[in-house]
């Protein structure tokens, strides 16, 4: 190939990168639009849920109240955009791809979705309300008055739902870096030490600075990890009866 033909084919890959990050883009902002439309009842409902165990939420500057409804706003629009994403990164790679590897990715690309929504459900009904209910039972001890922003209350909430939402997709990225023989069990078994290290040191950076947020969320990360050695397990030994029968045939064929 001509440096000429090359050059064009970089160019040509950095115009479809551009138009795909547009679409994102465009994706994204639609998503932040219908956030802030859906924003009030979300607030509503996560005021009425009451994880907050009763104390009055205050407002301490003018912003608060729009950096609220921008947050859930926000969230509303990642929910959206992380399929479309994973779909426009497959699309993006798809041609220099196998048939087969093209066909694994699209399959997995709904299931995108589910995880990010079974994460958020996870870490809102059961990681968020134990770490609050931590949080304010030393608070109640220490025999503080509590006077708590919404700002505050919100990060809080976010930092923990969120990051932990994304963290949900681990198994289906280990099953299709599987399926495309990137990984496998045997090497999964053998970094796990070096996971359960990154995975803790992930979960105390995301999570808020205290003792229970990092526990309540380095747990499931581990149990994801271990899942994911075990969706990974599966697979492999799909991949080798497939192969097995495959070599099965080509002896067969070869003696006929």
């Amino acid at each position: 190939m001509s440096l000429e033909a090359e050059e064009m084919s970089l160019v040509d890959h950095l115009t479809e990168l551009r138009r795909r990050l547009i679409y994102v883009l465009i994706v994204f902002v639609a998503g932040l639009v219908i956030g802030l439309f859906v924003a009030k009842p979300i607030y509503l409902y996560l005021i009425s849920a009451d994880p907050a165990q009763g104390f009055v939420l205050h407002a301490f500057s003018f912003w608060d109240g729009i950096g609220m409804y921008m947050k859930i706003a926000m969230a509303v629009s990642l929910a959206f955009s992380v399929p479309f994403i994973v779909f426009q990164l497959w699309a993006f790679i798809s041609p220099g791809l196998r048939p087969v590897e093209r066909s694994a990715a699209l399959r997995y690309v709904p299931y995108v979705f589910i995880l990010f929504i079974l994460g958020i459900a996870f870490a809102y009904y059961i990681v968020f309300p134990m770490a609050l209910s931590f949080t304010i039972s030393i608070t109640r001890s220490m025999g503080l008055e509590e006077t708590y922003g919404i700002a505050e209350y919100f990060s809080f909430l976010f930092s923990l739902v969120i990051p932990l939402a994304l963290l949900f997709e681990l198994p289906l990225i280990v099953m299709f870096l599987t399926k495309l023989r990137v990984l496998n069990p045997l090497r999964l078994r053998r970094m796990r030490r070096y996971a359960y290290f990154a995975l803790v040191f992930i979960a105390v950076v995301i999570t808020p600075p205290d003792f229970i947020s990092d526990f309540l969320v380095t747990i499931p990360l581990l149990v994801l990890y271990e899942f994911s050695v075990f969706l990974s397990a599966f697979v492999y030994r799909r991949q080798l009866a497939e192969d097995a029968q495959r070599e099965a045939r080509y002896i067969k064929a070869q003696e006929s």
